[in-house]
C-alpha cells in the first residue's frame, strides 16, 4: 500500500516535497501526475537497487526523487515550481518497471499559481 503526503498550494518558484511510504520492497518506485483533461503521465523514477533516476524533461533540473530505505519513503523535492506543475501526483511502485501492473497511492494535489 502507497500513500502520498504533502501536496499543497504554492505561488511559482516555490517549493514543495512529496513523500510516499511503501509498504514493501520493489525493484522501480516512480512519481507521476495527472492534470485535469490529461493523462497521467510519468514525472520521475528512481530504481532502488542501485539508485539510477529517470526524469521527464518538464522537470529536469527542478525535481529531485529520492528514497529512504530505512523508512521505506520515497520522496519528491520539487522546486521552482510553474503552474503547468498542478496536477494530482501519484506515486507507484513496480517489480518490472513497466508500469503496467503498478501499486499506486491515492494521489496528493499539488497547485501552482
Amino acid at each position: 500500500q502507497l500513500v502520498e503526503s504533502g501536496g499543497g498550494s504554492v505561488q511559482a518558484g516555490g517549493s514543495l516535497t512529496l513523500s510516499c511510504t511503501t509498504s514493501r520492497n520493489t525493484w522501480c518506485l516512480g512519481w507521476f501526475r495527472q492534470a485535469p483533461g490529461k493523462e497521467r503521465g510519468g514525472v520521475a523514477v528512481i530504481a532502488t537497487g542501485d539508485g539510477s533516476t529517470y526524469y521527464a524533461d518538464s522537470v529536469k533540473g527542478r525535481f529531485t526523487i529520492s528514497q529512504d530505505n530505512a523508512k521505506n519513503t520515497l520522496y519528491l523535492q520539487m522546486n521552482s515550481l510553474k503552474p503547468e506543475d498542478t496536477a494530482m501526483y501519484y506515486c507507484a511502485a513496480d517489480q518490472k518497471c513497466t508500469w503496467a501492473s503498478a501499486d499506486w497511492g491515492q494521489g496528493t494535489q499539488v497547485t501552482v499559481s
